[in-house]
């Protein structure tokens, strides 16, 4: 299949897809003969990219970069009059392992504590009976033990890795030790989704998620984002300007890797 259009807002890239194909990109980069990365794309990341080498490096190199947040979607509505519907991350990972179950696709699960990893192991068991997860390790690695990751991900086979350690320091990860995994063809930066699938998060009820408000019930429920949803006012100026102040937008960005 062909890969899906990509644009930039703020100069940061993003794919224009929704589930139905981001799911079909998956099985395309699962198949083909290199590794690439799936990253979310949210208004805080958009932000934090643009004093963010690394991180900003990472989003242009990716496979898949998935319209996780409902102002990337307006921004790319606005800015660029393209089609595509909000992906969570929290989603696309279970629907990737669901996938796994027919179309043989060999998960590994690195990151979150290790009680939360274990309990995040067991509940994708439970929901696909028959899943081939082929390897897991909790994240609390520092980089003198990472070795032993690595081997254990190598050892098991796996094509597709989630890495749960929290943005930036999971696309970090991946930038420094994708290429000791020559069997890895997907890995999937995800967050909190580990906490999610242990139940220790709870996410949004769905007529929130409905009303395009899981940010605002993330707020309430973890006023420690407020720190992190400061970035989503001065995101939505900043692509207010561009739309309607004169302030140039960067044009479309090239495919990543």
């Amino acid at each position: 299949m062909s890969s899906p259009k990509r644009v930039n807002i703020l100069g940061v890239p993003v794919d224009c897809v929704d589930m139905a194909r981001s799911l079909e990109r998956v099985d395309a980069m699962v198949r083909g003969d290199r590794a690439h990365t799936i990253l979310a794309v949210n208004p805080e990341k958009v932000i934090q990219a643009q004093t963010d080498p690394i991180l900003r490096r990472a989003l242009e190199g990716a496979g898949l970069l998935i319209p996780d947040g409902i102002g990337v979607v307006w921004a790319v509505r606005l800015l660029c009059k393209e089609h595509l519907a909000r992906v969570p991350g929290a989603e696309l990972m279970p629907a990737i392992c669901a996938e796994s179950v027919t179309r043989g696709y060999r998960l590994f699960l690195f990151g979150a504590s290790e009680e939360v990893n274990v309990q995040a192991v067991a509940e994708l068991r439970r929901r696909h009976p028959g899943i081939p997860i082929v390897g897991h390790h909790h994240g609390y690695v520092d980089e003198a033990g990472m070795g032993t990751v690595i081997e254990a991900i190598n050892r098991s086979g796996a094509n597709v890795l989630f890495v749960a350690l929290g943005s930036p320091k999971q696309e970090q990860w991946m930038e420094k030790h994708l290429p000791q995994l020559p069997a890895v063809r997907v890995c999937q930066g995800v967050g909190g989704t580990f906490d999610v699938l242990a139940g220790r998060v709870r996410r949004a009820p769905l007529p929130l998620r409905r009303a395009n408000l899981e940010w605002f019930y993330r707020l309430l429920t973890e006023p420690r984002r407020a720190l992190r949803q400061a970035a989503i006012p001065r995101f939505a100026w900043q692509v207010l300007r561009a739309r309607f102040g004169g302030a140039s937008q960067p044009a479309s960005g090239a495919r990543g890797g």
